[in-house]
């Protein structure tokens, strides 16, 4: 269980320099694996700056100073928090440290960036939703995939008609290890999947089916989940730590026409297919004939850029300017209600989940 956080009486922060009132001002929870690229890019935006880092680990705050020497860093996360020159918090810590974290930044009357999954429970998330709107603050989940120029590409194809209606997602995504001890395999690597999906996909899911098995530490670390949507719309995550080798592969299929994506491709991430399958009946059943159509594939030109940089930028601008993100509390909600019930099937082995 988290520990209470308490709400400190605020203090300011030492800065270097007069940032201005222009400039917002963000402190980071957690310097471990993902937060020096948090930190990096926030600290790097035209109108924003990391203004102290926090970390329970020494060495964490060491690294801090040997690649920023005038950035303040604490092991009191209360003390950044309170902060009262702080205007975010950027929370990149283990999951069952988010809401305790986001909570207490938020009654200090901070803005929160969130890495992903946004909480432990959908009920937690629904209390830190109320929370934010009802002191205007904004909430931002690190659903970093949304920002590449693959999955931004996607959307074009999409929206424009290119694909035409979707039929299904079918994603794998596995390696061997990085094995966790807080969460299974599922909250690990399903929330890019399953927040891509929210994105891409415009109708809501009905029901969730999962399986998979634990081998290792005591929590799965194989998972297949299928998601229902309407209108026979259907979506597959594969995801493992078991795997011998890397694979970032998606296949979605439409109507007109068929996609690949391999996020592990340097140069042709995405390939489009103008192939499919037309039917057509006669007046029985059994005279019901397939035809197969087969065309060009080709590469389209993919955006480079990093994708967390584009994040970064776009929650300052949010924050400054009053906008509200797309990537928000409620999309990390349905991210969290969705793991909730793949954990009920995996627990039946395979019991379909209403949503």
């Amino acid at each position: 269980m988290a520990t209470r956080v308490s709400v400190g009486s605020g203090s300011k922060i030492p800065v270097r320099g007069d940032l201005g009132e222009e400039m917002l001002k963000i402190g980071v929870i957690g310097y471990g694996y993902w937060g020096p690229n948090v930190v990096r890019n926030f600290h790097a935006q035209e109108k924003s700056r990391v203004v102290a880092v926090c970390d329970k680990s020494s060495h964490s705050l060491r690294r801090v100073h040997q690649a920023y020497h005038d950035m303040y860093v604490t092991e009191d996360v209360k003390e950044l928090l309170s902060a009262t020159n702080v205007d975010a918090v950027a929370v990149v810590t283990p999951v069952w440290t988010h809401y305790e974290l986001a909570k207490a930044a938020l009654e200090n009357g901070k803005h929160v960036f969130v890495e992903k999954p946004f909480t432990c429970t959908s009920a937690q998330a629904e209390e830190l939703i109320e929370l934010a709107d009802r002191k205007n603050l904004k909430i931002m989940v690190d659903h970093t995939f949304l920002f590449t120029g693959a999955v931004r590409r996607i959307r074009q194809f999409i929206d424009d008609g290119t694909l035409g209606d979707l039929f299904y997602y079918d994603s794998t995504r596995v390696n061997l290890g990085l094995f966790q001890h807080d969460v299974n395999v599922v909250w690990d690597l399903a929330p890019h999947d399953l927040s891509i999906m929210g994105y891409l996909i415009k109708e809501r899911p009905e029901a969730v089916v999962a399986t998979g098995e634990g081998h290792l530490n005591g929590v799965a670390d194989i998972a297949f989940l299928t998601i229902y949507y309407p209108n026979q719309l259907i979506g597959h995550i594969n995801v493992n730590w078991l795997s011998p080798v890397k694979v970032r592969t998606t296949l979605i299929g439409g109507e007109k026409k068929m996609l690949v994506w391999n996020d592990l491709e340097a140069d042709e991430k995405i390939k489009v297919y103008d192939k499919g399958v037309e039917m057509t009946t006669g007046e029985e059943v059994y005279k019901t004939l397939v035809s197969y159509r087969t065309g060009d594939m080709w590469a389209p030109k993919v955006e480079q850029i990093e994708a967390l940089k584009v994040e970064a930028a776009y929650f300052v601008d949010c924050v400054l300017n009053n906008k509200k993100p797309f990537n928000d509390g409620a999309a990390g909600l349905q991210v969290v209600r969705i793991l909730e019930a793949a954990d009920k099937s995996l627990e039946q082995k395979g019991k379909i989940v209403p949503l």
